[in-house]
């Protein structure tokens, strides 16, 4: 059974980064898409990153510019760097992954961005 598990959220202040890493378990493939949304309250969950075959990067335009995204194949991990946080930013981020047709999410870890 596929698990994923975030960390790295917490309370910055606008300006700040922060850095979220998600871990991967349960039979992994290499051809996976591994990603981030998150879900501002009282909105819906909005694409931020992922990381698609061959190691191709796509970021949702919110955060062009400020966020990077990583993958790590050997340790199944997905990393995303935020950087030049705003208020707006503040949200709960989820690990995504997507494999053989099914998608997994995982539990969330929460970004509050200060002003």
């Amino acid at each position: 059974q596929v698990q994923l598990v975030e960390s790295g959220g917490g309370l910055v202040q606008a300006g700040g980064s922060l850095r979220l890493s998600c871990a991967a378990s349960g039979g992994i493939f290499s051809d996976s898409r591994m990603g981030w949304y998150r879900q501002a309250p009282g909105k819906q969950r909005e694409f931020i990153a992922r990381v698609i075959t061959g190691g191709t990067k796509i970021y949702g335009d919110s955060v062009k510019g400020r966020f990077a995204v990583s993958r790590d194949y050997n340790k199944n991990t997905v990393s995303l760097e935020m950087n030049s946080l705003k208020p707006e930013d503040t949200a709960v981020y989820f690990c995504n992954l997507l494999q053989s047709g099914v998608t997994y999410w995982g539990k969330g870890t929460l970004v509050t961005v200060s002003s």
